[in-house]
């Protein structure tokens, strides 16, 4: 199966077998003092420069989240997604719960989009996945539901196919679900990391799907935050991650996601490494 998101003349296709893309992170007010003051007032300066950086780093799709306190999604997302399309052709995720936001946001983007992210809870389900439907965009699937974050493989895999059942009972295709196993904060439990690989890896045997996860959430808490992100990625990737949700600024990043490429099979006589490392 091929995830195919699009832009501006372009067009991204991940999954088990392509060469793993990023989803760029860095539009994001969480922890971001100065993103968020900007939003709240209604300036998108730091989303244009953001845009730009990423697009020329290499990051495949622009995730854009605008979720700050005092910010009306509604009104300010479409807003952030035509100014990212001002400075990018790159694929947008529309990182919002909130169904009119994602439906207004649609309106202002002329391409297929992914949406970031439904989860297994009954009203995101009820609330989400019409939008989804109707506007033909891929989902990234959380494998969370009202109970919370489990902390097993197996309930992982039930909430995943709880989405499946519910998604294919609306016409949405296994090609357009990103799931999402969750990666958690490793310094609080020493199995968070191990649980989440093995609830991926699982997902990808058994249904084949594209995987995505905000990996450097694993490294809070510790130093060297880089190393650990991207050594958690590529160990991410020979486990079945196709799209991690990441900062293509960080440097080494993109090196070492091409030679875990290569070593995973996904990059036959590592031509895209090498052309990389000729660059």
């Amino acid at each position: 199966m091929e995830t195919i998101v699009t832009g501006n003349g372009t067009e991204v296709k991940f999954g088990q077998g392509l060469p793993t893309v990023i989803i760029a992170e860095r539009i994001n007010p969480t922890g971001r003092k100065s993103l968020a003051e900007e939003l709240k007032e209604g300036k998108l300066d730091i989303v244009r420069e953001d845009a730009r950086k990423q697009t020329e780093a290499g990051g495949h799709i622009i995730d854009i989240n605008v979720g700050a306190v005092s910010v009306d999604e509604v009104d300010m997302l479409p807003r952030a997604v035509e100014a990212v399309m001002e400075q990018s052709n790159q694929p947008l995720c529309f990182d919002s719960a909130n169904p009119e936001a994602l439906k207004a946001a649609l309106k202002a983007y002329p391409y297929k989009a992914l949406i970031n992210s439904v989860n297994g809870e009954e009203k995101s389900m009820n609330g989400l996945l019409p939008v989804v439907a109707e506007s033909g965009s891929a989902v990234i699937c959380l494998t969370m539901d009202e109970n919370g974050i489990p902390d097993s493989v197996e309930k992982r895999l039930e909430i995943a196919e709880r989405i499946i059942a519910r998604t294919s009972s609306l016409g949405i295709k296994m090609e357009d679900l990103v799931f999402d196993a969750l990666v958690m904060t490793n310094s609080t439990n020493t199995e968070f990391a191990n649980i989440m690989i093995e609830t991926q890896r699982r997902l990808v045997v058994e249904y084949g799907v594209s995987t995505t996860g905000g990996y450097s959430n694993v490294s809070y808490g510790m130093p060297n935050r880089d190393l650990i992100n991207i050594q958690f990625i590529s160990m991410g990737i020979i486990n079945g991650l196709t799209a991690p949700i990441t900062d293509p600024l960080v440097p080494g990043l993109i090196e070492a996601m091409k030679a875990a490429d290569f070593l995973a099979g996904r990059d036959p006589y590592g031509m895209n490494f090498i052309s990389s490392y000729r660059k």
